[in-house]
């Protein structure tokens, strides 16, 4: 009798079986299986999925983190299937990938339908949060919390709430999502809402939310207005700090809606009357007044005539004879000044203001105390090219034009004898009080040489007694010898003359200055006097000529046997007896 035998049935086998019992479209391992619980044992439930075998899954997966009621024995439940057997013969299962399975594929039609998602936020991590999306965790951006920084997030851990997904990657079970953009979203609604409700010029009631330097935002009831500073109050306000404070209960006039942007911007002075109503019948141009500094600017001072009210003095119109300085230098913020109106435009709500009307003008109170012809005394302030700057009192200045520095010498050669600082006396010649300039001159403190009687214009060659013209004989005293020749001053007058080496005398042997000694007292004849270019010019040599052919025409000539020195002497001889 023969014996068949058979080998031991393999792996392969067994899956063959499977598949018979089965069949091909029942779920195994990595799927979701239907099970029902067949057994509670203490915090473990015990589930049959219809494979000869049964799992065990942990009652707190079915909980859902204790939302869900825990599962009763004969109840159906969904597992996924991770492995058919262990080593213990039991099926390996879980409830929490059943779920995430389960989740991934909703959340993903949600987030192709760009719908919202409900999750609870769990647990802190770096960067953010995790989120619980029914199964499936989701990372929440600190970023995405909420609209405005979010410091204690305690309230929101887990408390069910809605979610949007911005990111999705299955393959390696991302998930981000954003609770901020369903706020934003949810407030965008209901700012629309509000918006449509409002119109421009009602007036409503507000609690300022916060303050900035260009304004205030108030809380109408879910959406802000600003409340741009220039419109807090009809004066000035640097600060909305000044006025405000948050919390504060205010009534605002809605001055504009843009319904695309939602933005409105609200106005608290629009509230009260307009102060430049009727500005032209308060205010007059030439009427003096007090007012209060409020702000300083490079180009002048801003001063509160009433509150609303403001004028400019511009730096111009603020001294008479501070110019280029910054005004903060004349006045002061909160200083009380008078000021004068100058112009009054009530289109442009502008008020001109003037502070140096208010104030005697310098050149006229000059002009009255030191009268044309007048001495006064200052300080050198400056030298230019054309003349010296001296101050004087009224905090003015007076010009000395080089032409009037000294009667003889050129004023490029005379303004180098002064320096700043130096204390100098002069006589006033001109005042004009409307373009601000005093002219005064430092020569006219003594005589015109060229004006005196001494140098009169009717006098012959020899000239009349005391006067001075081209011609006449005068006697010089010498100041100074030079190598060129020698400087003399002429007697009887303030002029002075150069004589040069070769108009020192007839001879050149003795045309040398070094034989003239300072003080000494010599005869000349003027050659050359022009008033108006003020030049004079004497010539010992032209003297020495003129007399010898005077000599020679009275007393002979040598033709006639008289030696020269004989002619001259006698001439000499009868000059001393007319003496």
């Amino acid at each position: 009798m023969s014996v068949t035998q058979t080998s031991a049935p393999t792996r392969e086998d067994f899956t063959a079986l499977l598949n018979e019992t089965y069949g091909e479209d029942e779920a195994f391992e990595g799927s979701v299986v239907k099970g029902k619980v067949v057994a509670i044992e203490k915090d473990m439930a015990v589930i049959d999925v219809g494979l000869k075998t049964e799992g065990r899954v942990a009652l707190k997966e079915f909980t859902n983190h204790g939302r869900d009621p825990a599962p009763g024995v004969g109840d159906e439940v969904e597992v996924y299937l991770e492995r058919i057997e262990n080593a213990l013969g039991e099926a390996v299962i879980s409830r929490d990938k059943a779920r995430r399975e389960e989740s991934w594929v909703k959340l993903e039609q949600a987030f192709e339908k760009n719908e919202k998602v409900e999750g609870v936020i769990f647990n802190q991590v770096k960067g953010g949060f995790t989120v619980d999306l029914d199964g499936a965790v989701a990372f929440l951006p600190r970023s995405q919390v909420d609209i405005r920084p979010v410091r204690d997030v305690a309230p929101l851990m887990n408390v069910p709430q809605p979610f949007q997904i911005l990111k999705m990657d299955r393959r390696r079970g991302n998930i981000v999502v954003s609770r901020r953009t369903v706020l934003e979203e949810s407030r965008a609604e209901q700012r629309h809402e509000i918006v449509a409700n409002l119109v421009e010029g009602q007036v409503i009631d507000g609690t300022v939310k916060n303050l900035t330097d260009y304004g205030a935002f108030v809380d109408l009831g879910g959406i802000d207005g600003l409340l741009h500073v220039t419109d807090i109050a009809w004066r000035r306000v640097n600060h909305p700090s000044e006025v405000l404070t948050i919390g504060q209960q205010v009534k605002v006039r809605i001055i504009k809606i843009n319904h695309e942007t939602h933005r409105i911007s609200l106005g608290m002075k629009q509230l009260q009357e307009d102060p430049w109503s009727a500005i032209e019948a308060r205010y007059q141009v030439g009427q003096k007044l007090k007012g209060r500094v409020t702000n300083i600017a490079d180009y002048g001072a801003f001063v509160e005539l009433e509150p609303g009210i403001e004028g400019l003095i511009h730096v111009s119109e603020m001294s008479w004879t501070k110019k280029n300085v910054h005004p903060g230098k004349i006045v002061s913020t909160s200083q009380e000044v008078e000021v004068q109106v100058l112009e009054v435009d009530a289109s442009k709500r502008r008020i001109s203001l003037g502070l140096k009307q208010t104030l005697q003008n310098p050149w006229e109170a000059f002009a009255e105390k030191h009268p044309v012809g007048s001495e006064v005394e200052g300080e050198v302030k400056n030298k230019t090219e054309f003349g010296l700057f001296i101050g004087l009192d009224g905090d003015v200045d007076g010009m000395v034009h080089l032409s009037d520095l000294d009667w003889t010498r050129p004023g490029e050669q005379a303004i180098e004898d002064y320096k700043k600082g130096d204390t100098v006396h002069a006589k006033v010649l001109d005042v004009d009080v409307e373009k601000e300039r005093i002219a005064i001159g430092i020569k006219q403190l003594a005589s015109d040489p060229f004006a005196s009687k001494k140098t009169g214009a009717g006098a012959g060659d020899e000239g009349g007694e005391g006067e001075l013209r081209k011609g006449s004989v005068v006697t010089c005293e010498v100041v100074e010898v030079k190598d060129g020749g020698i400087e003399v001053k002429i007697a009887g007058t303030d002029l002075t003359a150069f004589i040069k080496r070769s108009e020192l005398a007839r001879d050149r042997g003795d045309q040398r200055p070094e034989r003239f000694s300072v003080g000494e007292k010599v005869d000349a004849r003027i050659i050359q006097f022009d008033r108006r270019a003020r030049k004079v010019a004497v010539s010992i040599k032209a003297l020495e000529v003129a007399e010898e052919k005077e000599a020679i025409a009275q007393y002979g000539s040598a033709d006639s046997g008289a030696s020269l020195g004989d002619i001259l002497g006698a001439a000499l001889k009868a000059r001393d007896q007319k003496k």
